[in-house]
């Protein structure tokens, strides 16, 4: 989607794809331009400089998520295929993946307390005993 900036157009897609010292260049610039507009407002400036104070607080939420995003994304990368624990944790974890809170899915509250499919399944003895001795019977009814 294309908004009007500063005089000229980008998209979100164009700040993907901008480095990150790019990015906070954009964002200091967009934070000027702010704090002049708040001046403006306060001096009673003209109504079209009112207007952009929204535009420009749009802009520099857009950076911001951006930016989130790639730092949130490089992470993920980078907890792919290493296993970081301090050295007292690597015992207790050792065939566990350990992962940041804000980079294991979300879901919902009573979803992440729920037993793993592996947990749920499991059995004690006395069931697997009582399933072996006595297992379902299948008959067929001849009419």
């Amino acid at each position: 989607m294309f908004r009007l900036r500063l005089g000229f157009y980008l998209c979100v897609h164009e700040l993907r794809e901008k480095s990150k010292s790019d990015l906070s260049t954009q964002l200091k610039d967009f934070k000027a331009e702010l704090a002049l507009l708040r001046v403006a407002k306060v001096t009673g400036g003209a109504p079209n400089k009112l207007s952009k104070i929204k535009v420009v607080r749009k802009s520099i939420a857009q950076v911001l998520t951006v930016i989130s995003q790639k730092q949130k994304s490089a992470l993920r990368e980078a907890y792919k295929n290493k296993k970081l624990l301090p050295l007292d944790l690597r015992e207790a974890y050792k065939n566990k993946r350990f992962l940041p809170l804000d980079l294991r899915p979300k879901k919902t509250r009573a979803i992440r307390r729920r037993l793993t499919k592996h947990q749920a399944s499991l059995k004690t003895e006395r069931e697997k005993k009582k399933e072996m001795y006595f297992p379902i019977r299948k008959y067929a009814i001849k009419v």
